[in-house]
């Protein structure tokens, strides 16, 4: 998936691929969490902003013999005219996602390429719907077939639900069919997730006295405008974390893959935390420290606690393969070591099938992933390298997997010009399958330290 931009906060324009592990660095306000966001929200509403044409023919064909058949082929063909569609409807959501001013969006545009190529029709689709109390259609679509079958599971007389519904539940379907494998499920740990941690109970109140001045009593009240008021000043991925700890009590019902099948993931995790959460009735949330019988609430806990919170939750109970875990600053209030060990653990979620998303200050995270490319080749020395210092294959990672971009001030051409401007951008870095990624962002202000203090020791002769 490629993504390209123009007018998005101070980012001119630029464009990106998603790879399995994708990652953005640069200084302060330079664009990262502008793309972060953009590219978040965009994942997060893909469905409900692409549209696609049930004929008003097949559903009376559906309420009238009970069954019909979609040729997935003929959406298949509309597939770039879906997504270009999709793309300008989301461009003008974008101040909603950023709970921000639709004047610092005017100019904006946001854009998504999809390969076709990539759209299979190998997989088995079967989904029921209907109301809350009783199922409606079944709709089902065999191996290798291009067909989508729909079917009323009831008689014509009991269905109580409108056309509209009927052709929605139809086209999420095919959108789920055509996109969801192409199109990852998004989950991201914003730079404002401690905030959300250590204040969940807080946030909780405001939402039950939220409801509570929702009374109908209430006659002066417009609810939407409360609404509104509440809750538009969140950014979509700060809203979604709040949202995320508000549920943990419901969350820790559920067991992801990794929890499943690689525990170790989890154990590794858990030394990179120095011991583990624990919800407990009435949704009272604790962090427990390795080897001590001592519980300790959200702002008890260190701010690594805090900020590791929501990655930790969504490792043990959320976690899907094909899933895009993003991280706005992962290094945060974390020391060095564990910058290393966190690097590790993205890139064994990579080899298990979740591609990573991730900005970064952190240049111990991009030196340790330049190890495990590094590492990643057979030759004996290699081997008697990574078993000395204990690295594990599953830790090892292909250059290939790979991207980097720097947001940086830089000379492109811009579309519609004939010559090049300095402007804010995102620049793909060069990444050597021998030597690693090459991430001047950090290079040049660590040359500049060295050369300092050599010029302080040696200064004086």
């Amino acid at each position: 998936m490629e993504v390209k931009v123009k007018n998005l906060g101070v980012l001119k324009q630029a464009e990106f691929t998603l790879g399995d592990l994708t990652i953005i660095c640069g200084g302060n306000n330079t664009g990262k969490t502008y793309a972060t966001y953009a590219l978040f929200g965009f994942l997060f509403t893909w469905k409900q902003r692409f549209f696609i044409e049930i004929n008003h023919d097949k559903i009376e064909q559906l309420l009238n013999d009970g069954v019909i058949r979609l040729d997935l082929q003929e959406y298949i063909k509309q597939v770039k005219q879906i997504v270009a569609k999709g793309c300008q409807d989301y461009t003008q959501r974008l101040p909603e996602i950023f709970a921000a001013s639709a004047e610092l969006f005017k100019d904006t545009e946001f854009q998504v390429s999809i390969d076709i190529k990539n759209i299979s029709f190998a997989d088995r689709f079967e989904s029921t719907k209907g109301s809350a109390n009783d199922a409606i259609l079944s709709m089902i679509k065999i191996e290798e077939s291009t067909e989508l079958v729909i079917a009323l599971i009831v008689e014509k007389d009991k269905v109580k639900i409108p056309k509209y519904i009927i052709r929605h539940l139809i086209t999420d379907a095919v959108k789920d069919i055509i996109f969801a494998k192409i199109i990852p499920r998004p989950f991201i740990a914003s730079a404002e997730r401690t905030g959300t941690a250590i204040f969940r109970k807080e946030l909780n109140f405001a939402r039950n006295r939220l409801l509570d001045e929702m009374d109908p009593a209430n006659n002066n009240l417009n609810p939407m405008n409360l609404f509104l008021e509440v809750y538009q000043n969140y950014a979509l991925p700060i809203e979604t974390n709040v949202d995320f700890t508000r549920k943990l009590e419901t969350i820790v019902k559920t067991t992801s893959f990794i929890a499943e099948n690689h525990a170790d993931v989890l154990t590794d995790f858990a030394d990179i935390l120095g011991g583990e959460y624990t919800v407990i009735l009435n949704d009272h949330l604790y962090y427990v420290p390795k080897g001590k019988r001592v519980k300790l609430s959200m702002d008890q806990s260190s701010s690594a606690v805090r900020s590791l919170l929501h990655i930790g939750f969504y490792l043990k109970h959320e976690a899907q393969i094909g899933d895009l875990l993003i991280v706005d600053e992962p290094e945060l209030n974390l020391h060095p070591e564990n910058q290393r060990r966190v690097a590790r653990l993205f890139a064994r979620l990579v080899n298990l099938g979740i591609k990573v998303f991730i900005t970064t200050h952190s240049d111990y995270i991009i030196k340790e992933l330049n190890t495990l490319i590094m590492l990643n080749h057979d030759q004996p020395h290699l081997k008697r390298i990574a078993e000395e210092e204990g690295y594990r294959e599953v830790e090892l990672i292909s250059a290939e997997k790979i991207k980097v971009y720097i947001a940086e001030e830089a000379s492109i051409l811009l579309e519609g010009k004939k010559r090049k401007t300095q402007c804010q951008t995102l620049t793909p870095a060069d990444i050597d399958p021998e030597m690693g990624i090459e991430a001047r962002s950090f290079d040049t202000t660590i040359e500049t330290m060295n050369r300092i203090q050599e010029a302080i020791v040696w200064g004086k002769d």
